[in-house]
């Protein structure tokens, strides 16, 4: 008999067969996994699956790469730059106009003050010449009243005379009366008459007349002051009078 050289439960395929037999289990065995793995509904190729292994760039892309991302930095950093000088800008404007309107409401606050001050001083000013007014010491319209308000311009003006030297010649040359004229003396022979409560004559009024008073020489108080003033000058007072003069 021929001798038997298959071994009882062995295979009769040959090991090439066997080794494409393993490779084909292997192939259909990654297919299988990436058709498993693909998302449900977009099923992808057993040869796309396979192609998806790591690439491998070389010196001149990687350089590429390198350059254009430096590119975006650089151009970042530039766009950072130009919006902190934009907002720099902004920022010193609005401190600006911050400082400006400042110093505009400070300069209406003092503007203000000194209208204030000013309408306070005005007031001021009223009052105290108010206060003058009412200070103002006020004469009766009669004899008494002449001869004192006379006194008190007289004190001003540094002119001597006294209430009693004052009244004593009034009454002797016109007996009071403001509007007594004498046409009978030598004066009025000469066209210029004695007038008024002292009898002054015109040129002797004119001549002595006290600024502050009337310049009518009928004028009780004018008349008086100015006589008072002529009297002082030729006798010293009107006190030293005791006649005609």
């Amino acid at each position: 008999m021929p001798k038997n050289t298959t071994a009882p439960g062995r295979s009769r395929m040959s090991a090439r067969t066997r080794k494409l037999a393993i490779a084909g289990a292997a192939t259909l065995s990654v297919t299988v996994l990436a058709f498993t793995l693909a998302p449900s509904g977009d099923a992808q190729p057993a040869s796309e699956a396979i192609s998806a292994a790591p690439v491998v760039f070389d010196q001149a892309q990687l350089k590429d790469v390198k350059a254009s991302i430096t590119d975006q930095l650089a151009g970042a950093t530039v766009k950072a730059e130009a919006a902190a000088a934009k907002k720099k800008a902004a920022d010193a404007a609005a401190a600006k106009k911050a400082a400006a309107k400042k110093a505009a409401k400070k300069k209406a606050a003092a503007k203000a003050a000194k209208e204030r001050e000013a309408r306070t001083a005005a007031s001021r000013s009223a009052k105290r010449a108010a206060l003058r007014k009412a200070a103002a010491k006020s004469y009766p319209n009669n004899l008494d009243g002449w001869i004192r308000e006379s006194l008190s311009i007289m004190g001003k003006k540094g002119i001597p005379g006294s209430y009693n030297g004052l009244y004593r010649n009034i009454m002797r040359e016109s007996s009071g009366n403001p509007y007594a004229i004498n046409n009978w003396d030598i004066n009025a022979i000469n066209g210029i008459p004695s007038k008024g409560l002292l009898q002054v004559i015109p040129p002797t009024f004119n001549a002595y007349h006290v600024s502050g008073t009337s310049t009518n020489i009928y004028n009780p108080v004018a008349n008086i002051t100015a006589a008072a003033n002529y009297a002082a000058d030729k006798y010293g007072s009107i006190d030293n009078v005791n006649s005609a003069y």
